[in-house]
């Protein structure tokens, strides 16, 4: 009887096993364990990242920064590859194609993460542009201050400046013995953006800017203790950190700073760019590619620009660029008229939004003056995403800074671009998919939503807009610039061209002020690759609508194919057209019933 109980006992836990093993590899249980890891990949993200947090409104880390140490960065290239292990594991037979996707897209970014850990960018971390001095002195205006802990934390935050500072030197003095350093003209301007921030006075630091006006509720007892405890910080701690760093950059960093503008000259110069490539288009095309479709579109949109020079009375367009360039009518007289001008066309396109969408973004959008410490090297105007519960706004940041030598023509354009039907409600729209997973919700694509944004532009044509023939064709401008960025791009990072030989080729194909050429030739030298989004992403998506509508026929919805190709957040180009070419046939399908 014994002997028979334990065979009894054996096969009973033998079958339990196998039952707890089927159940943990049922579809159920793989479902669970892939949500389970993107939520913990997630907390991971917002844990490292804090100030990511703060920009999409989670205020749990608000009191903290960044580690910027080249430890963290090992640690976080290690963390990608473990977690790349347990994304690959997870089987995904049989779920829906939505948590299909979750996993294939965690993995590409892991992968990404992991490729490009090789070419150290955090040891060339200052630039003209999107350089760490900025983006900390830019924290006060992407945090909600609603309280006093609110500025309690920030207060915090502002106490490990000096630490982030001195992590970013040890790395820049790496990048020196690694050879990575960006060009020395750029470094200058760097060099004089540290120290207008460290010397401007505690009271008017960007740094100050949360205690020159506090919200409601907030006692007028609390309100001095906060305002003289941020004032303190400010001068004796956050001003010194910034004072060291321009002393560094000066003396020891900028000479070093090296000759050649393209990402050529650096280490494994020509990988570097193919990956920047890679990255920003989410397409496979390369440098050579890309150059040649950029100066085909060119000589195209030439054409479609001479129209409306001959309509104005002139033969060809070199005589009305020059034209556009002299005429002061066409400038802006001042900053306020700038930012009246951005309200102005934001406030129009809100009321054509339901001929163009089904669904409408909740989160609200302000215009607003870019600060005053990075607009001499910034663009005419860019966008700020809001907070994902709407407790911050989004906002276009229009740059007042030497308005009179701005010229007025792309102004529409570009307010429908960073804006409305641009970024804000892409981005908007993106935060409010509550079935999304947030790494999805609040991803970002570069091609995607700069590729959306350029595309948006066209959409204020199609609602009755850009009647003025100058704005019409500031407009075709805007398609040109986007067109002349492929070829500038890949022009100086792998075609080896000079800077001047960027300004040459601008001047020559496009009416553009002079204050807008030099950030942007800038702006591509410091960001390799990026500029590439814009055209190629906007292009996939005209692309996209064509053949929805061919197929569709007089069925086609153009609301509703918007509203398919917004509904799943940020998606690299590739991921984007399987996606709608899956919805158009089950437009197809639908109609045919």
């Amino acid at each position: 009887m014994n002997g028979l109980l334990s065979v009894l006992v054996f096969v009973s836990c033998a079958m339990a096993l196998a039952a707890q093993s089927v159940d943990e590899n049922s579809t159920a249980a793989r479902r669970a364990r892939l949500k389970s890891a993107l939520r913990d990949e997630w907390e991971y993200t917002l844990r490292t990242s804090p100030e990511f947090a703060t920009s999409v409104g989670d205020n749990r880390y608000n009191d903290r920064l960044s580690d910027y140490s080249e430890e963290s960065h090992a640690r976080q290239v290690e963390h990608a590859r473990q977690a790349l292990q347990v994304f690959e594991s997870i089987d995904t037979t049989g779920f829906p194609e939505p948590e299909r996707l979750n996993k294939e897209l965690m993995i590409r970014g892991l992968r990404e993460q992991i490729e490009g850990a090789k070419f150290k960018d955090w040891e060339m971390p200052v630039d003209q542009m999107n350089g760490l001095h900025l983006g900390l002195a830019s924290l006060p205006s992407g945090t909600t201050f609603r309280s006093v802990k609110d500025y309690q934390d920030y207060i915090a935050r502002l106490h490990q400046i000096p630490r982030v500072l001195d992590q970013a030197t040890t790395n820049m003095r790496s990048g020196l013995h690694d050879h990575l350093i960006p060009p020395r003209y750029l470094l200058e301007k760097v060099v004089l953006q540290t120290r207008d921030i460290a010397g401007k006075s505690a009271e008017a630091s960007p740094f100050s800017g949360p205690v020159r006006d506090f919200p409601a509720g907030i006692s007028g007892d609390d309100q001095k203790s906060l305002r003289d405890a941020v004032i303190a910080v400010v001068s004796k701690e956050v001003a010194p950190a910034y004072t060291r760093l321009a002393d560094f950059l000066c003396a020891e960093y900028t000479p070093q700073g090296r000759i050649e503008y393209g990402v050529w000259a650096l280490p494994d110069g020509d990988a570097r760019y193919r990956f920047y490539v890679k990255q920003m288009t989410t397409t496979e095309l390369s440098p050579e590619e890309i150059h040649q479709l950029g100066l085909k579109q060119v000589a195209e949109i030439e054409a479609e620009m001479l129209r409306i020079a001959r309509e104005q009375g002139f033969n060809d367009l070199p005589s009305f660029n020059e034209h556009i360039r002299r005429d002061q009518k066409l400038y802006g007289t001042s900053g306020s008229q700038l930012l009246a001008l951005y309200k102005h066309y934001t406030d129009q396109m809100y009321a054509k939004l339901p001929q163009l969408f089904g669904h409408l973004p909740k989160n609200k959008l302000e215009v607003v003056p870019m600060e005053a410490f990075r607009a001499a090297d910034s663009v005419p105007a860019d966008y700020s995403i809001g907070a994902g519960d709407g407790s911050r706004p989004g906002r276009i940041n229009v740059n007042e800074y030497d308005p009179t030598h701005r010229l007025l023509l792309n102004v529409e354009a570009i307010a429908y671009h960073e804006g409305i039907p641009g970024h804000h409600l892409q981005f908007s729209i993106a935060q409010e998919q509550a079935e999304l997973p947030e790494f999805r919700r609040f991803a970002y694509f570069n091609a995607y939503s700069e590729g959306w944004a350029f595309y948006a532009e066209r959409l204020g044509k199609e609602v009755g807009f850009y009647q003025d023939p100058y704005s019409e064709y500031g407009r075709l401008e805007n398609e040109m610039w986007r067109s002349v960025r492929l070829v500038v791009d890949t022009g100086v990072h792998s075609k080896h061209w000079s800077r001047q030989q960027m300004v040459d080729f601008f001047r020559q194909h496009t009416a553009m002020d002079e204050p807008n050429i030099e950030t942007e030739v800038d702006r591509y030298i410091a960001w390799p690759g990026q500029a590439l989004a814009y055209k190629l992403g906007q292009m996939k998506i005209i692309e996209l609508r064509e053949r929805a509508k061919q197929q569709l026929g007089q069925r086609f919805d153009l609301r509703a194919f918007h509203d398919a190709l917004l509904a799943d957040g940020p998606l690299p180009l590739d991921v984007l057209e399987a996606n709608m070419n899956r919805w158009i046939a089950e437009q197809e399908s639908g109609l045919s019933h």
